[in-house]
């Protein structure tokens, strides 16, 4: 598990799903990344079962399942304001 979030990006996308669940599209322009590094990323979470991802048309949404992580990530970083953490700052 530590080896997972020890990656800065994936803390970044985890962080991007607390605030909710997101397309690979918005979690791209959360962090300002390119498409190929965060859907790498994602299918690391996915393998992990940290995450899930649900076919919604042609779009898959992501969300976070393992509620240790949450946890991991408010104790971490004394998480009260998700905005202020986002890498690009955009919203979801």
């Amino acid at each position: 598990m530590f080896k997972i979030l020890g990656n800065p990006i994936r803390v970044s996308i985890l962080i991007c799903l607390l605030k909710g669940n997101s397309n690979v599209t918005k979690i791209q322009k959360c962090l300002d990344l390119p498409q190929s590094t965060v859907s790498q990323q994602l299918g690391i979470l996915k393998g992990a079962g940290i995450i899930e991802g649900n076919r919604n048309g042609l779009e898959i949404i992501y969300s976070i399942v393992d509620q240790k992580v949450v946890e991991i990530l408010k104790s971490m970083f004394d998480i009260k304001n998700f905005d202020s953490y986002f890498v690009g700052g955009a919203d979801l």
